[in-house]
């Protein structure tokens, strides 16, 4: 490399960390701004000549309420990537989450082929992968579902649905005709153009999924399309050139359980399977996985792993190793933090190895189930933990040997190393339940016990704050309160009662030992979730006194909820006799009172912040309003928002107002910024009001120094 190819790296990657450091303060500032605007690296892959990993970086902008994605492209043994492509704006599924974008080398390796999101239109995009440039080929009245490369890497093949035009249009015409609502229509949000869709506001239709969304129109059939890449000339696919979509799942050759998870080695003649096995006793899916493949081409029945390697443990991801007889395996131990360890199996002997084993999340994204980039001879994996952010690193097949290839979140990483400190908590409650979280222990000026937030349900990689990122974990054990991210127990129980229970005693056998170690005050307790967390909250403070105060970013159980739900039909109605043991209100009086808060509203004495999104807070009012007009609850609601908040400047909001509120209700403390003075009133009334139930006095609120976040 030439001295000054190497200067204009040097001084690209000092300014891709200039930006990660971007309203830091102080060295030691965990605010909460700094883990929303994290560097997120996706879906590593690494090119057919082996020598280079292509991936893309996610970064949330606050301040122009977007999220920045670029491709790189780096080689193996080069310090510095280069940036080759433009990603356009992230697409997400319908609860907002980020999808893991697809990418597709050209055979030849000058050339990577990616979807993006750039101004309005979904579509192929063609970037070199010596940076030289990038261009969309598609530019189709339609936006772009899928596509593959056929004839060696000489034409683009690509799916598309019903034109943006006519979206539009159906949209519009419901909008002048008044829209009917049916079963598919999904009431308690905006009816037009409520919801992010392909980066702009849509009219949305649930799918067949629960609660899933779609925008209109998303029924129309695939219709593929052709472009020669040499000639550029393109036409329409008959459905006999379509590309067939195998799924190896049909046939499991003998393999014994539920059919989970397939892939099919490179050349398409050998088939690795995961099935579910076990007696499931109450759970949604068997409890075990088991490990099955077919040994060479002209195998008939499948071999199993029978290695105590592989038996009996978490498998979450798997794929063939390239050019050897060899499955490369993850597990993802719930028992350990969701640590992952990368293994190989051999299907023709049936020896195991450990390729990789570490503290955090080694795979190809946030994603447990994902897989690292892959060669004969190297993994490349965005590896995390619960104190260090994403990085990529080099991982040898072989040797295990690990080497971190680029790390945009490097500063944030040194400035973790002073943060309060972080260790995996493994404890057991009474009768003998395992579980295990992540606790960050609060800086503290004295030896008092510290005040303790928890949050239930998913503690993996690098803890910005729970499932949903709403809760900043390392920002309150900054402020002086201890924070406890606890994994859930495997499996799903069906019994709501008994699953819900779980959690509670999660919390609570966490809450004894975080006491008698000295640690915490039991007296100064809150908890906060999302999705299963929100529900495992609201039972914990319906069922118990642990909690001093409470936040909850989505609805749980509730007439209201069901009245709503039950336009959905009978799908509905079986997914509540499921997954709850309920019937309708008046079928099943007794198991609603057993399960909702609208009845047991008396039961709960610790204030609650909701903070809702605007496509589901209209399922709650049933129990919250009560809540506001007794002074117990505050709500939000952030608009057209999904299940899982993603705009930026709400989720910066979220995480800031967790902050206050925690602050608030546990050590006493009133940030000083005066546009903060109305937040504060309620709160001094909802605190005035509760004590005056019990006939307490209120102390005047702590207002020091400036604002923590």
């Amino acid at each position: 490399m030439s001295l000054m190819k190497w200067m204009v790296r040097r001084l690209w990657v000092v300014g891709a960390l200039s930006v990660a450091c971007v309203c830091v303060c102080h060295a030691d500032d965990m605010s909460p701004r700094r883990l929303l605007e994290v560097a997120d690296i996706a879906s590593p892959t690494v090119s057919p000549d082996v020598r280079r990993v292509a991936f893309r970086v996610e970064r949330a902008s606050v301040a122009r309420h977007t999220y920045d994605a670029e491709w790189y492209v780096q080689g193996l043994d080069e310090p510095w990537p280069r940036r080759v492509g433009d990603g356009g704006v992230p697409l997400r599924d319908s609860a907002g989450g980020s999808l893991s974008p697809k990418l597709v080398w050209s055979p030849d390796g000058r050339w990577i082929y990616y979807l993006a999101l750039i101004d309005g239109t979904i579509d192929v995009w063609r970037a070199a992968a010596d940076g030289s440039g990038a261009q969309a080929l598609t530019h189709d009245a339609a936006d772009v579902r899928d596509f593959n490369l056929g004839e060696g890497g000489k034409v683009l093949r690509y799916s598309v649905g019903a034109t943006r035009d006519d979206v539009r249009a159906a949209e519009q015409g419901e909008y002048d005709d008044g829209i009917r609502i049916d079963a598919s229509v999904p009431i308690g949000q905006g009816l037009f153009r409520s919801g992010f869709v392909g980066g702009r506001l849509a009219t949305q239709r649930f799918s067949t999924v629960w609660f899933d969304h779609l925008p209109l129109l998303a029924d129309r059939p695939d219709r593929w399309a052709q472009i020669d890449l040499t000639t550029g000339a393109r036409r329409a696919l008959a459905d006999a050139e379509v590309p067939a979509v195998s799924s190896p799942l049909n046939d499991t050759a003998g393999v014994d359980g539920d059919a989970w998870k397939s892939v099919a080695d490179a050349q398409g003649e050998r088939v690795a399977w995961l099935t579910h096995i076990g007696d499931a006793a109450g759970q949604q899916v068997r409890p075990d996985v088991l490990l099955s493949a077919l040994p060479h081409a002209q195998a008939s029945r499948a071999v199993r792993c029978v290695s105590a390697l592989c038996t009996g443990k978490a498998i979450t991801a798997m794929q063939w190793r390239p050019a050897h007889d060899e499955v490369l395996f993850t597990v993802t131990d719930p028992y350990m933090g969701m640590a992952q360890s990368i293994f190989r199996w051999n299907v023709s002997r049936g020896d195991v190895h450990v390729v990789a084993a570490t503290d955090g999340l080694a795979n190809g994204g946030r994603d447990t189930a994902s897989n690292c980039g892959v060669s004969a001879a190297t993994l490349v994996c965005v590896t995390a933990q619960a104190d260090r952010p994403p990085r990529l690193e080099r991982i040898d097949v072989g040797s295990g040997e690990r080497r971190v290839l680029f790390d945009p979140n490097a500063a944030l990483a040194m400035d973790m190393l002073k943060a309060p400190p972080v260790r995996l908590l493994r404890w057991q409650d009474k009768s003998g339940q395992r579980f295990a979280g992540w606790f960050f222990s609060a800086r503290r000026g004295g030896d008092a016990p510290a005040p303790l937030f928890i949050t239930y349900y998913s503690c993996a990689g690098f803890l910005r704050g729970g499932v949903g990122d709403e809760w900043p974990l390392v920002s309150l054990a900054q402020a002086g309160i201890s924070a406890l991210c606890i994994d859930r127990r495997p499996g799903f129980t069906m019994d709501a009662v008994a699953r819900y229970g779980e959690g509670l005693t999660a919390v609570e056998s966490a809450i004894d030992l975080l006491a008698r170690q000295g640690e915490i005050d039991r007296a100064r307790v809150g908890m906060g979730g999302l999705s299963f967390g929100g529900e495992v909250t609201m039972w914990t403070l319906a069922h118990s006194h642990l909690l001093a105060a409470a936040s909850v970013a989505n609805p749980v159980l509730s007439p209201l909820y069901d009245l709503m739900g039950s336009m959905k039909g009978d799908a509905f109605a079986k997914g509540l006799r499921s997954l709850w043991g309920l019937g309708s209100p008046s079928d099943t009086p007794a198991r609603w009172k057993a399960l909702s808060p609208v009845f047991q509203l008396d039961r709960i004495d610790a204030p609650i912040l909701f903070q809702h999104s605007e496509q589901e807070y209209l399922y709650a009012l049933d129990y919250e309003i009560p809540l506001i007009r007794a002074h117990r609850a505050d709500l939000y609601v952030f608009p057209n928002e999904p299940h899982q908040k993603f705009q930026p400047k709400h989720k910066l909001a979220a995480y800031e107002r967790n902050l206050d509120w925690f602050r608030f209700w546990l050590q006493g403390y009133e940030d000083p910024d005066p546009a903060k003075a109305a937040q504060y009133a309620r709160w001094r009334q909802m605190k005035a009001r509760a004590h005056a139930d019990k006939g307490e006095h209120v102390n005047a609120p702590v207002v020091i120094g400036a604002s923590a976040s």
